[in-house]
């Protein structure tokens, strides 16, 4: 990996800005630059915005589809004998029986997913064979009860998974059907109408209520944070949800009057999200939801610019920039990323997505990045995803994606010091470390956790998250042991782990380009009895020095200090030997002070096992004698 000593300076002129943990800051971006008096004289109606070929332009489709237009067609082939599924009314139950989502979503998504392939397919081939399967699929999820998902169905006033017909919630996939049936109705509508015109107008009526009128009407949808108080939490929700329900409008609204409230409605609701978000532009959700919460402020910017005739630009600003270029920062090499909260430490994000957003802000090195990943992952353009705009402008990019140099440059040393990110790379070695909050988004209970990769292979890991079920998202989300801190890099103090809430939090975070350090006494409940808890983590060529300063009100059980690992484990006199592939690592303690066991964590959710294999171990230092103060030390080897 080239590195680039400029932005370490970029970096450090960041760290002198003060860290603060809880985000909300009045900044008001969008509307600070916009009025809706300009929105009204920049508007762009009659869909005169939209740049793709019309459904009859063949030369057009064969130009942007390109090579995968025969891979579109087959694609669509194989949906021309689908049969649309039936959600029975169990399905949406089995959520509140068993907290199982799957059930529910898998026929769903695969209706969806029908959709999609037999619109594109239609469009590569324009000669109408697979218009009647997709009037089909139209017509089957016209007539369902509700968009929504089971498991955020209990968002709706009953409070219950099972749908209810008077109330219209739109949640993640319902805005997502959005963006799907409105492209089909602007693409399709005059060809429907030959079939039966009652066919467009069911679509046009079903988007109108389920998407357009609960948008701008109901004030409950908690993603919009109409009625945002302190405390509150807004994550990719917002911008996912927003950007899919101003593509709706776009497309099918021609009554200016009404298409200016939403957009206007959109600004003020994505400047709740951006007041929430750090103007530092970590994701606090991980790489994984990089995509839905900083991606779809890439979407929604470039939809409110192509609806005010490219007048409003916001890709200049810089928490726009320091948004889009985490998503570089955060990829370690060979697939790794750096995963707190509920991400993945696999991925490395969608190439066109990056290369769009690199585009939008005029980054060659995020468009470098993207270059590097399709080459990595040998990256078809995605086609099978549930969001239709987004393979459009993939289409749209790729072209230019497939002709540019590949590199991946990233800082020695980056500090995010609102979110508190700490992320040093030296020699062989790449650390990551966090302070923050437990209260975040997809929250883990893990302040000052870290890992570290040598040559691109985890050493010292967070495990993620499992399978999403019920108990994921309820009071019960911290009986599930990848959400503890006792199953993170971190100490158990007198027996006690980290609690969930907003009130534990770091103190005192510092980074450096060799060190990040904290004071723990606040992430762990009273009953902890810390006066101070200090540590530090210090990377040396070769060495990572781990040490804990304490002071305790007293001593009532032995500490432990956890570390999550995989390989092969050997624990031997005053060291723990870890190998795995072509790397391998020693731990080296104190015999006296420690008593070192190995407890092996069996994988069974594929959600997990897909990344780190069958098992993961837990290596636990509990201490020998009880005291009040001390100083521990691990020095780290690899």
């Amino acid at each position: 990996m080239k590195t680039k000593n400029f932005f370490l300076a970029v970096i450090t002129f960041l760290a002198a800005f003060p860290a603060t943990l809880e985000a909300y800051t009045e900044r008001n971006l969008l509307q600070s630059k916009i009025t809706r008096e300009q929105i009204s004289d920049y508007l762009v109606t009659q869909q005169k915005w939209v740049d793709y070929p019309s459904y009859a332009d063949r030369e057009g489709w064969d130009k942007l589809l390109g090579k995968n237009k025969e891979t579109v067609i087959r694609n669509g082939e194989k949906q021309l004998k689908h049969e649309w599924k039936v959600i029975t009314a169990t399905d949406y139950l089995e959520f509140e029986r068993s907290g199982n989502r799957k059930i529910m979503e898998s026929p769903f998504d695969a209706n969806n997913y029908a959709i999609v392939q037999l619109l594109l397919a239609e469009l590569a081939e324009g000669k109408g064979r697979f218009t009647d399967q997709l009037i089909n699929g139209v017509f089957h999820t016209c007539e369902m009860t509700s968009w929504a998902l089971s498991a955020h169905l209990p968002n709706q006033p009953s409070g219950r998974s099972l749908p209810s017909y008077e109330y219209d919630l739109i949640d993640l996939t319902a805005g997502d059907l959005g963006n799907i049936l409105a492209w089909t109705y602007y693409f399709m509508h005059d060809t429907f109408d030959k079939t039966d015109p009652e066919i467009s107008r069911r679509l046009y009526h079903e988007l109108d209520k389920r998407i357009m009128k609960p948008y701008l009407e109901d004030d409950r949808f908690w993603w919009m944070a109409v009625n945002y108080k302190e405390g509150n939490m807004i994550n990719n929700w917002n911008p996912w949800c927003n950007s899919n329900a101003l593509m709706t409008f776009m497309l099918l609204e021609n009554n200016p009057q009404r298409l200016e409230a939403a957009i206007w409605r959109s600004i003020q609701s994505v400047d709740k999200f951006l007041n929430y978000v750090h103007s530092d532009g970590a994701c606090e959700e991980g790489p994984s939801y990089w995509g839905h919460a900083s991606g779809k402020v890439l979407d929604y910017l470039v939809l409110l610019s192509d609806i005010t005739g490219n007048r409003i630009n916001f890709f200049e600003d810089s928490q726009i920039r320091n948004m889009a270029e985490y998503i570089s920062n955060s990829y370690v090499g060979n697939g790794w990323v750096v995963n707190f909260a509920d991400a993945s430490a696999k991925g490395g994000g969608d190439p066109q997505l990056i290369f769009r957003f690199g585009q939008a802000i005029g980054s060659s090195r995020m468009k470098q990045f993207a270059a590097y990943l399709k080459q990595k992952q040998k990256n078809r353009i995605t086609l099978a995803s549930r969001d239709f705009y987004r393979i459009l402008e993939g289409l749209k990019a790729d072209a230019e994606l497939s002709g540019y140099a590949p590199a991946h440059e990233t800082p020695d040393f980056i500090w995010y010091p609102e979110t508190q990110f700490c992320y040093i790379r030296k020699g062989k070695a790449f650390f990551a470390a966090k302070g923050g909050y437990n209260d975040e988004s997809h929250n883990h209970n893990d302040i000052g956790t870290f890992s570290l990769w040598v040559q691109d292979t985890p050493v010292f890991l967070d495990a993620g998250v499992g399978t999403y079920t019920k108990q994921t998202f309820s009071s019960e989300r911290y009986k599930i042991w990848t959400m503890q801190s006792n199953y993170h890099n971190l100490p158990v103090v007198n027996g006690i782990p980290q609690k969930y809430g907003r009130k534990y939090k770091a103190q005192d975070a510092e980074a450096s380009p060799n060190e990040f350090r904290l004071n723990l006494k606040e992430a762990y409940p009273a009953e902890a009895g810390i006066k101070d808890w200090i540590r530090s983590y210090q990377l040396k060529n070769n060495q990572l020095v781990i040490r804990d300063k304490f002071s305790l009100e007293e001593a009532i059980a032995p500490n432990q200090i956890n570390f999550m690992t995989w390989g092969n484990i050997s624990i031997e006199g005053d060291k723990v030997s870890i190998s795995r592939e072509n790397i391998s690592a020693t731990i080296k303690f104190n015999p006296d002070e420690f008593e070192a066991s190995k407890e092996t964590i069996p994988l069974t959710d594929p959600t997990l096992s897909n990344v780190w294999g069958k098992e993961i171990y837990r290596i636990s230092f509990t201490a020998k004698r009880l005291s009040k103060e001390g100083n521990y030390k691990f020095t780290v080897s690899f």
